[in-house]
């Protein structure tokens, strides 16, 4: 196969003069529709409603949405413009609190304004740290899609769910980047993509982002995994992640853990592939993780249509935490860190300081 110079990998967050421009991944696929944000509303709704999603994606865009909110603060006293940062900051973050890319972005940016020594300093230096996040997570996803290429082969089908690529991410993505960058230099996967229920992340983004990249997709249901990894000889199955406990136990969408006991009954590979910033040092294991539980009508109602009886009691945690010792390994741009997890994530986070 001869390197592919037509194909398009989509990217998902723009910052343009004074405003946040995000594609709408609730309107994905049927139409691409990018959205303007002026004020930290928006943003908030945008991140709440799942306009942009992805745990780097959110906080990329929680990051613009803070420094965006910084530059309209009317007043020249530190003090005052702390006040006002915290309480934004606290705000934003209250969007999506399983994902720590957000507060660790949040975190980022607010510690450095900190350190300012007027208004104006301060909100430049804000919005260049925001420009800066971005630039760090597109670099970071290359990194991570070239050390999966050393664990994959491209003549080997492989399975994954959600959407952890360049949509939910700055460029590339997390457990997509090896399909994409595979694509730049000639080379071609066979993916298969759950749809993620109960939203469709998989269906509607996956398979969209990947038929753009040139990617060989094929779309199943989530209760299809056993039987398609039995006859379509899958080999690996990879996965993004929205937090990872200093154990190595990982939380991603809900599902992630049902392919992690296939994987271990198949006896294939199941593999995690996130930046740094998605591990959480501060819990020492998944139970920690908060999970977040959504509206129940996104199980009883299926495009606004009601699919279930009026009164039906529903359960709807977005994530399931993956237990470390069911990942054969977690790829970081900063190499592939193996079990004990507990002692690899420690020695990698040390080699970092």
């Amino acid at each position: 196969m001869n390197a592919n110079t037509s194909f398009h990998i989509p990217t998902s967050i723009q910052w343009q003069d004074n405003r946040l421009s995000i594609l709408n991944q609730q309107e994905l696929p049927h139409k691409e529709e990018y959205l303007d944000l002026f004020e930290i509303e928006d943003v908030f709704e945008a991140i709440l409603t799942l306009k942009v999603r992805g745990a780097p994606a959110i906080g990329i865009a929680g990051a613009f949405g803070l420094a965006m909110a910084a530059l309209k603060y009317e007043t020249d006293e530190l003090g005052v413009f702390f006040s006002q940062l915290e309480r934004d900051k606290e705000y934003l973050l209250s969007s999506r609190p399983t994902a720590v890319n957000l507060s660790w972005a949040l975190e980022r940016l607010y510690h450095l304004a900190l350190q300012s020594s007027s208004v104006n300093e301060a909100k430049t230096e804000l919005l260049h740290e925001a420009i800066k996040i971005q630039a760090e997570d597109e670099d970071m996803c290359r990194k991570i899609g070239e050390n999966a290429l050393t664990l994959l082969d491209p003549s080997h089908p492989v399975m994954t769910i959600c959407n952890a690529g360049s949509i939910a991410t700055a460029k590339y993505g997390t457990a997509l980047a090896p399909f994409h960058i595979a694509m730049e230099k000639g080379k071609q996967f066979k993916v298969f993509a759950c749809e993620t229920r109960p939203l469709l992340q998989g269906a509607r983004l996956t398979v969209w982002e990947l038929l753009k990249s040139g990617v060989d997709a094929t779309l199943i249901t989530d209760s299809m995994a056993a039987y398609t990894i039995q006859e379509k000889n899958i080999k690996a199955i990879i996965v993004g992640a929205d937090r990872i406990a200093r154990n190595g136990d990982t939380a991603n969408k809900i599902g992630t853990f049902g392919l992690a006991l296939l994987a271990q009954a198949f006896q294939i590979p199941f593999y995690v592939a996130a930046p740094s910033s998605t591990f959480d040092l501060s819990i020492e294991t998944g139970k920690e993780i908060p999970i977040e539980e959504r509206k129940a009508e996104e199980i009883t109602h299926f495009s606004g249509i009601p699919s279930a009886p009026a009164d039906a009691r529903v359960f709807n945690p977005a994530f399931d935490v993956t237990p470390g010792h069911l990942i054969t390994a977690i790829i970081t741009e900063n190499g592939i860190l193996k079990p004990d997890y507990k002692d690899s994530i420690s020695q990698l986070f040390s080699e970092l300081q």
